[in-house]
């Protein structure tokens, strides 16, 4: 049976094109307020020298994880300034941090209406399998259209690539939360409001954190792609070796993300332990 192929292809270009002609003002708004964002962050972390910069971040690692976190990112942290890497760095971590908070401001509140209607959840479950099946390659070609090259785009890729765990473990988390603990809250005459930011979110924020810490991580693994449209950043220092065929310079950066990852993933898994004691 000969089916004629169905225009999905074109009818997508054309909605691009669409928007594009009519939202310009829009996009250009969003891209204003993402990058000032960008280089608000890695203005606060650039601003200190590295080396005062390393030490704030070794005592912050020390109260959440104590001694051996805090000698993890002293050593790290010296290491990728000794390799020339600090201000690439810097600029990476801004690209994370942005997405990661912007993703979060979006995520969070999504999660909670999923878990408070059920008509919700099952329209935003589908989007949300296919946000995290799609390769994140495909996501650079709308966002360089709408917003351009540059760090921007890149940051809008992250987002969406990174949004989905903290929508579905914000839903999770209070969707666990116990019927007994519900039904006496609302015995007690609790308000919607009061019942969600009392007791729902208090008891889903362990699983909400995951859900954050997930998105981070993702987002950081947006860094080497976001550089091939442009942002700068360490990524942009791993895809120039990789297309220059220099295996240690490649190496280098790459340890740099690593050690980056590390830090991030430990400081947020750690970061409620004291408060559950």
């Amino acid at each position: 049976m000969d089916i004629p192929k169905l225009p999905l292809g074109k009818a997508l270009e054309w909605l691009e094109n669409w928007l594009t002609t009519y939202c310009g003002p829009l996009f250009d708004f969003i891209a204003t307020i993402i990058g000032g964002m960008v280089s608000g962050i890695e203005g606060a972390l650039t601003f200190l020298p590295a080396l005062v910069l390393i030490v704030l971040i070794a005592a912050l690692s020390y109260w959440i994880g104590k001694w051996r976190m805090a000698l993890f990112a002293v050593i790290g942290l010296l290491l990728i300034d000794n390799l020339g890497l600090w201000g690439p760095s810097m600029q990476s971590l801004a690209l994370v941090l942005t997405a990661s908070i912007l993703a979060v401001l979006i995520g969070v509140p999504i999660g909670i209406l999923c878990a408070q209607r059920n008509a919700v959840r099952n329209t935003v479950t589908p989007i949300l399998d296919f946000m995290q099946t799609m390769p994140a390659f495909v996501y650079l070609l709308p966002a360089v259209s709408f917003f351009s090259l540059g760090v921007v785009p890149g940051v809008i890729a992250s987002i969406i690539f990174a949004i989905p765990p903290t929508i579905r473990l914000t839903n999770l988390g209070i969707r666990q939360v116990s019927e007994e603990l519900v039904e006496a809250a609302d015995a007690f005459g609790s308000t919607p409001t009061q019942k969600l930011v009392k007791l729902q979110l208090p008891i889903a924020l362990p699983t909400i954190m995951a859900g954050v810490n997930q998105t981070i991580m993702l987002s950081l693994s947006m860094v080497v792609i976001s550089s091939m449209i442009g942002a700068q950043g360490v990524g942009a220092y791993v895809y120039r070796a990789v297309s220059q065929a220099k295996t240690g310079d490649g190496f280098e950066a790459g340890i740099a993300i690593v050690i980056i990852a590390i830090l991030l993933d430990r400081l947020t898994q750690n970061a409620l332990k004291p408060k559950q004691r």
